[in-house]
């Protein structure tokens, strides 16, 4: 027979009252060795043995017929709900058991395992029967060997050495908070799996060759993830693209839109407002992307990030700060992001820079508000590129002028151009972001300019030369100059800039040829190329001459005209101001400003200008 002793009460009546006995509790060993089977019906379980079962257990929906003193004979927990009358004070002699870990599942091993029947132990099962048994108090107190210390032994020499293993349990410890926390089995496997990582990777470099590991690595869950990331860069025995490999990999299986291109979402501009479509997102039943779960996700990679420059592409990063931004992650996470992005802002492409502007339509707003409203962010970009310039300076590098840079400022402000709402201030601030001396040709800025005139059709004249005065036509190439010497949506002052700088460009490289020393060791066909270049260049030299001299004969015309009128006239003042008028014909379009309502009387002499001042 099996007794389990319960603590007596040790006061006693100094009159010689009666005592309080020692209880004993008999627990008969048939219980357990005539247990037959289990059987289950309508969330009920039933354990069939000769003696009647004399207890309820309720846990989660289901009811578990049991013996009583079964259980008190290993669980701690039932025992003292017996010495606290808690049973037998219920209806029913019921017990429920609250938030027990592992649910129904979990309690029915153990009341197999308490019953003798066999319980394998393995990586889906230890985990939950380890916290079970913490529940109920299943200790070496009421049997050596009992199922606390048989949990123990499987997760120390068995999962724990185990990769595969040690993986596994953390998966069904998903569900199991926060005893999995308190019992320390998460911690012990994610150091588990970043060991044995590390050890791999020192040994045959097998990680990073490859990435056996990622797969199992990205299927956890996010706070485990980083838990096992964060355990390896404090051992510092794997490469920072390696981990940043992980990550990557990791925002590709659970974040909605990290592949999408461009940028994160997609705009449409014929609506009431800006259309941001997260694709491929996972959705509940009813349809709704979680973004709770994603700003935490973001959160945490944003956080486990390696600092070196090479553990993430520039690429990455940027979509990270979109998906950032969408989701409302923390701003101090997203400042260090854009740091790090102007750290490598060389390496970017257009459209990863391409923004989403989260407030492009503010209905609450009046529609003069809103056509100030931009698609894109244009901030975000401006401060990439001074975090870039500052960073270039800390290198005392000085290299805000490389090429790829100024490259991909101007194709962001040809792609700016298209939008209606974006205003002159707005695109010559971004030009002029980048010093004086960056840019060494002006090709990108024109088709920018050019793109944005297309797009805003009504500027007047003087927004046009505000425009065009962030441009040096000096630094155009041939070919731009000979498409903006014909370009009617350009202001008639620079085109005449443009024929100018190309005029003088032609002049220096003819005076360079005629001082460079003849050289026998020249190839002939070098020689010819370079001779029919200079022939070339004269031919359009005199066709700009010609066109320079008819512009001189038009305005010789307009001045005997204007002599011719004068003489009929008698208000010589009236007169004057009509002087005036057709002085400015000419003049103002180079040195002041037009008004809208003289533009359409002079469209006629203007489109005759433009035609002598063709190149073809």
């Amino acid at each position: 027979m099996k007794s389990l002793t319960a603590t007596p009460n040790p006061e006693s009546d100094s009159d010689g009252a009666e005592q309080v006995r020692d209880q004993r509790i008999v627990v008969p060993n048939k219980l357990i060795t005539q247990a037959e089977c289990v059987n289950t019906k309508d969330q009920a379980w039933f354990i069939t043995t000769q003696i009647p079962t004399d207890l309820k257990i309720k846990v989660e929906e289901v009811t578990f017929n049991v013996h009583k003193y079964t259980l008190i004979s290993k669980c701690g927990y039932i025992g003292r709900k017996e010495l606290e009358s808690s049973i037998s004070t219920q209806e029913g002699n019921d017990l429920k058991l609250e938030n027990f870990p592992g649910g129904s599942k979990a309690f029915e091993m153990v009341l197999k395992y308490c019953y003798g029947f066999p319980v394998d132990l393995n990586s889906s099962n230890v985990a939950p029967l380890r916290c079970a048994s913490e529940f109920l108090e299943m200790t070496e107190e009421f049997e050596d060997g009992n199922l606390i210390c048989k949990t123990e032994s499987f997760l120390t020499f068995v999962v724990l050495l185990s990769w595969k293993e040690s993986l596994a349990v953390l998966k069904t410890c998903e569900s199991l908070s926060p005893w999995a926390e308190n019992l320390q089995i998460v911690r012990r496997c994610c150091d588990s799996v970043a060991r044995k990582l590390s050890r791999e990777n020192i040994v045959g470099d097998t990680v990073s060759e490859d990435g056996w590991w990622l797969n199992d690595l990205t299927a956890l869950r996010i706070d485990y993830f980083t838990r096992i990331i964060t355990a390896i860069r404090a051992k510092g025995m794997i490469k920072p693209e390696t981990i940043g490999q992980s990550i990557e990999q990791y925002a590709r299986k659970w974040l909605p839109g990290t592949e999408m291109d461009p940028g994160l979402g997609e705009y449409t501009q014929d609506k009431s407002d800006l259309q941001i479509s997260i694709l491929s997102g996972r959705k509940d039943e009813l349809g709704i992307v979680h973004s709770k779960e994603n700003k935490a996700i973001i959160e945490s990679l944003l956080s486990i990030l390696p600092p070196q420059r090479e553990a993430v592409s520039c690429r990455f990063l940027l979509q990270m700060l979109k998906m950032a931004r969408v989701y409302s992650a923390s701003p101090a996470l997203i400042s260090e992001l854009e740091k790090r992005i102007g750290m490598v802002l060389e390496d970017a492409n257009v459209i990863d820079i391409l923004i989403p502007n989260c407030t492009y339509i503010d209905r609450g707003n009046s529609p003069n508000t809103q056509k100030e409203r931009t698609m894109h962010d244009i901030e975000v970009v401006q401060r990439l590129l001074e975090y870039y310039s500052l960073f270039e300076q800390q290198q005392q590098q000085h290299r805000i002028g490389n090429s790829n840079v100024c490259k991909l400022i101007d194709n962001y402000l040809a792609e700016l151009a298209r939008d209606p709402n974006l205003s002159i201030t707005k695109f010559q601030t971004l030009a002029n972001s980048l010093s004086e001396n960056a840019r060494h040709c002006h090709d990108g800025l024109y088709r920018a300019i050019d793109t944005y005139l297309k797009t805003h059709p009504l500027l007047s004249e003087h927004d046009r030369r505000k425009l065009c005065k962030i441009m040096n036509c000096e630094k155009l190439s041939l070919d731009a100059c000979v498409h903006a010497a014909q370009n009617d949506r350009l202001p008639l002052r620079t085109i005449v800039q443009v024929l100018f700088s190309e005029q003088v460009k032609m002049r220096s490289a003819m005076q360079e040829k005629e001082k460079a020393p003849s050289s026998d060791s020249d190839h002939d066909g070098n020689h010819l190329s370079t001779d029919r270049e200079i022939k070339n260049l004269k031919t359009e030299l005199e066709s700009v001459k010609a066109q320079m001299a008819e512009l001189q004969s038009d305005y010789s015309e307009l001045q005997q005209e204007y002599e011719k009128i004068s003489n009929k006239q008698k208000n010589i003042a009236g007169w004057g101001f009509g002087w005036k008028k057709i002085k400015n014909s000419f003049h103002t379009r180079i040195d002041g400003d037009e008004p809208a309502h003289q533009r359409h009387s002079r469209t006629s002499s203007r489109i005759s200008l433009r035609r002598r001042l063709s190149m073809t």
